[in-house]
């Protein structure tokens, strides 16, 4: 589901299901000190979505090694790479790309369901709010909701690895395209409204990506080329 919004060069590998036994790698030493206290079910999602980052580092050619994290909990990949991991019920996925090909990239993947009470007002700009009654009205079966906040999780992954700073949900003005083809997935640009990245010599003011809703979920994926 999240290869098919990500650019050839990405390897991206997913998990399905609730059961224990989906064959996933066993974590390294240094991962299960991360989650020793953690409850039962962030231990799986944390051991599952590292299995998926391993078998992507393998499909690219990189010896398998641990994914620990840096500040504000951002996975540390290996010398060379980029990538992103989710995880939600159900499902996990990890992607990878060397940074001769692309200089940063974030998925996400979220129930296909309404944001709990409050969160949209937490995070939308008037102008996305707007957007999503717009699209609501005119496609009422898909929760546009969800989607602007899987896709600013998705801005906010692909900046941080070139920033190391926090931005806001309101610091990235979200446009959401639906493709007339097929209407459950389509493209998105995130409008940054602070100064953007500096990637080869040249300054951002925004990033691209992708989207689908199918199989009860909504993911997104958001890629920063190089120039």
């Amino acid at each position: 589901m999240i290869e098919e919004l990500l650019p050839g060069t990405v390897v991206a590998v997913e998990a399905f299901g609730q059961d224990d036994d989906a064959g996933h790698l066993p974590l390294y030493p240094q991962e299960e000190a991360l989650v020793a206290r953690a409850v039962a079910k962030r231990r799986r999602e944390f051991t599952v979505v590292r299995s998926c980052a391993r078998r992507a580092m393998e499909k690219l050619g990189v010896p398998a090694q641990p994914v620990l994290t840096g500040e504000r909990g951002a996975p540390r990949w290996p010398d060379g790479l980029a990538g992103s991991m989710t995880h939600c019920d159900g499902y996990c996925a990890a992607a990878l790309v060397r940074l001769t090909d692309l200089a940063s990239l974030g998925i996400d993947a979220e129930p296909d369901g309404p944001l709990p009470d409050g969160v949209l007002e937490s995070i939308a700009l008037p102008a996305e709010v707007a957007l999503l009654r717009r699209l609501g009205g005119a496609r009422p079966g898909l929760h546009w909701d969800r989607l602007l906040f899987s896709a600013k999780e998705s801005v906010y992954k692909a900046w941080y690895p070139l920033t190391g700073q926090w931005l806001d949900f309101t610091e990235a003005d979200i446009e959401i395209r639906v493709d007339p083809a097929d209407p459950r997935s389509g493209t998105l640009h995130a409008a940054l409204l602070v100064p953007g990245p500096t990637v080869d010599g040249r300054r951002l003011s925004g990033f691209d990506g992708r989207w689908s809703a199918r199989d009860g979920l909504v993911t997104t994926a958001v890629t920063v080329p190089r120039t």
